[in-house]
């Protein structure tokens, strides 16, 4: 078998982008028909329109708290159509042959499974990290109640791998399991993994096969993965959501992690739908081309951003940093709320200013608010006026600093709580 999972990682991202697009406008005609909080978020839109990357930025930003708001809601009331309630209005399936499983995630948020062989695509990112059919790998990934266990076992029969379901916990069994099974590697969260490990070498169990690792649901320090190393362990991660299944996945190059196939990807400034300029990091916003979960500019809530040129192994897809941090900052200050989503709209409200950050000092109780915004036209008067809208937006008081286009930090924080909690 060749180093790619097929010839989709490799082809000309002009020709990706354009079947990507062209796939689009049929997705969210199919969401406004099957999807009713769809529907109604799309609600006046023409999906022939859609076309392009900037007609689609023009689209609302779906995010992870209005989908269990309307879960909740769909809870309350009952519909004739058994199974899509429970799902917000954004599952296009209701119970049945359909939809196979449904798994909670924290919240809770249910999430429906679908009936393609590898319906959260995870077999790309698994054949990325090394393994090939044929091979047994070992899932400590939780079968219970979130569908982690059942996403990578579903891409890891698709790509023609025995599973062992190891699940969660049990420590000397999974040790024990690993070295009668013989499996080539495993997959889980990489701190379970590391107490396998450890707990092997305590009990003088050695584990000669377990040569590869695909991780994900935590960090993953580079000191982790050289831990890994050290012990003839080669580790690689995925990026991935209930929601959305694979978003992206690390490659044998170490640089980053490369988009999968099915998704279209934006970087949004926290708390508004308006993309970045590329390296920028900002809130992570996929579109997926999912017939089943139809969801269209959805807000995943974590921080990333693009990478420049393409990934040494020959793969052509977009790059990304991986997760850094969260995009919901909102922060509550002098008993009130403050959400990235208010600074964005005090910035909107004048031409001059590119980018703001709001720093919180002080100690609690004995907040202060200094709103600092990149601007090249430093006009009379902008600092007065900002104040003002500062005060009409949030209802608080605010100072106002203007800095040179480039000074602030490039970390995807509009809110930046540096108080004293001591």
């Amino acid at each position: 078998m060749g180093p790619f999972y097929d010839v989709l990682e490799t082809r000309d991202p002009a020709a990706r982008e354009a079947a990507h697009m062209a796939a689009l406008p049929a997705q969210i005609a199919h969401a406004q028909r099957h999807a009713a909080a769809m529907r109604e978020a799309l609600q006046g839109i023409d999906p022939a329109k859609i076309t392009h990357r900037a007609a689609l930025a023009t689209l609302p930003v779906t995010r992870k708290s209005e989908l269990h708001e309307r879960q909740k809601a769909g809870l309350a009331s009952f519909t004739a159509m058994p199974g899509r309630h429970v799902f917000g209005g954004f599952s296009a399936v209701g119970y049945g042959p359909q939809m196979p499983r449904v798994f909670a995630s924290p919240g809770p948020i249910y999430e429906p499974q679908g009936t393609s062989k590898d319906y959260w695509r995870m077999a790309r990112a698994i054949y990325a990290a090394g393994f090939r059919s044929g091979e047994l790998i070992h899932n400590c990934f939780s079968y219970h109640f979130v569908p982690a266990g059942s996403m990578m076992e579903t891409g890891a029969h698709a790509l023609g791998c025995t599973v062992f379901a190891g699940g969660t916990g049990q420590t000397e069994q999974q040790v024990q399991a690993m070295a009668e099974l013989q499996p080539a590697g495993y997959i889980g969260t990489p701190s379970f993994f590391k107490i396998i490990v450890e707990k092997a070498a305590e009990m003088g169990v050695k584990l000669p096969t377990v040569t590869k690792g695909m991780v994900g649901g935590e960090a993953f320090p580079p000191s982790l993965r050289d831990w890994f190393t050290e012990r003839g362990i080669d580790v690689y991660q995925c990026f991935a959501t209930a929601d959305l299944g694979s978003i992206a996945y690390e490659t044998s190059a170490r640089q980053g992690l490369v988009l999968d196939e099915g998704v279209i990807l934006e970087i949004v400034r926290p708390g508004t739908g308006d993309p970045v300029p590329e390296g920028e990091v900002g809130e992570l916003v996929i579109t997926t081309l999912n017939p089943t979960y139809p969801l269209i500019r959805f807000g995943t809530g974590d921080l990333t951003a693009v990478l420049p040129g393409q990934c040494p192994t020959g793969r052509t897809n977009t790059r990304i940093k991986g997760w850094m941090g969260r995009a919901d900052q909102t922060t509550k200050i002098r008993g009130m709320f403050v959400h990235a989503a208010q600074v964005a709209e005090i910035a909107k409200r004048f031409p001059e200013v590119a980018k703001a950050r709001l720093v919180v000092s002080g100690e609690m109780a004995n907040d202060a608010m200094l709103l600092k915004v990149e601007t090249t036209a430093k006009a009379e008067g902008l600092q007065a006026r900002l104040a003002d809208a500062i005060r009409e937006v949030t209802k608080l008081r605010g100072d106002v600093e203007l800095v040179d286009a480039g000074t602030l930090p490039n970390d995807g924080k509009v809110i930046e709580d540096a108080r004293s909690y001591k």
